[in-house]
């Protein structure tokens, strides 16, 4: 995955830092034999065949999962590059240090249905710093590889750490930033209150940031709509604020929302605590299940 932070520079271009959007969804190598799946019958295996061969698409970014808790979205793939729509309701993996030996036990995680194709979002617990492969049921015998990184070197805000005030652009006060919102057919309604504001309400935070409409990896846009679709469940509990990632509609200029937190992918989501501590993080993309359940445990 390319280095494409942008912290630092206001003049990031729009082909650079979806340079690192885009770098989520690379497909990985497809092994001949399509793997090697478990007996049948388990709920939470894929038998090589069952629904073909089929490759793994990363959505997840690379540099920004530390010790603890890492989430890994993935969607399947045909060897044509197109989404399987068909996925079962549950997959298995197992994580791998770079020798091969099991890390922890298996995991299996649940299929998210959401535009443009459904995907999984495994959540091993990984205690060391190191680069790991992840070997999905029935999928390539190279698996996935992903970093867990020292938090010392993750530019992006991590769960555990106080998120940073920021006066993100409202209705109020623009900011300069001219659309605040590419949602369409109507900006979203998550521009009444700056994030620093939101910060010192007393309650969780939803930060999302994204842009729907120049979004390159198709899922900014159900992103943000997920959270629309949720946001009167938690009207009373939850303050939602959304920032675009450019300043204008050329798409040139990178806001400084996105400096503020160094982010070099979209979209993400900060979910925080009463407090402004960061509970959860969502990368890549989500639906609303599972932006309810990260809700539910910054309420707990």
């Amino acid at each position: 995955m390319p280095d494409c932070n942008t912290t630092g520079t206001s003049r990031t271009s729009r082909r650079t830092f979806l340079a690192g959007a885009m770098a989520t969804g690379v497909l990985a190598a497809c092994s001949s034999d399509g793997g090697s799946g478990e007996t049948a019958g388990s709920a939470s295996t894929v038998e090589p065949g069952a629904i073909g061969l089929f490759t793994i698409v990363k959505r997840f970014p690379q540099r920004v999962q530390v010790p603890g808790e890492v989430r890994l979205p993935i969607n399947l793939s045909t060897g044509a590059a197109d989404f399987i729509q068909d996925a079962p309701p549950t997959l298995g993996a197992q994580i791998t240090d770079l020798d091969g030996k099991p890390i922890g036990g298996r995991i299996t995680t649940v299929r998210r249905d959401v535009t443009p194709a459904p995907y999984y979002a495994f959540r091993p617990v990984i205690d060391e710093v190191g680069f790991y492969t992840m070997l999905v049921d029935g999928g390539p015998a190279d698996g996935v590889s992903f970093e867990v990184a020292a938090p010392s070197s993750v530019p992006v805000p991590i769960p555990g750490e106080f998120l940073p005030g920021f006066e993100t652009p409202t209705i109020g006060n623009p900011a300069g930033v001219d659309p605040i919102c590419t949602h369409t057919p109507e900006m979203c309604p998550f521009h009444t209150i700056s994030l620093a504001a939101a910060l010192n309400v007393d309650r969780p935070v939803a930060y999302c940031v994204g842009t729907p409409a120049f979004c390159q990896t198709g899922s900014c846009a159900p992103a943000l709509d997920s959270l629309i679709d949720i946001r009167e469940r938690y009207a009373d509990t939850v303050t939602f604020v959304h920032a675009e990632i450019y300043t204008d509609d050329t798409a040139t200029v990178v806001a400084p929302a996105v400096e503020a937190l160094g982010l070099f992918y979209e979209p993400a989501l900060f979910v925080t605590d009463a407090s402004g501590v960061i509970v959860d993080r969502l990368d890549g993309l989500w639906e609303a299940s599972e932006a309810s359940e990260v809700l539910d445990k910054a309420l707990a």
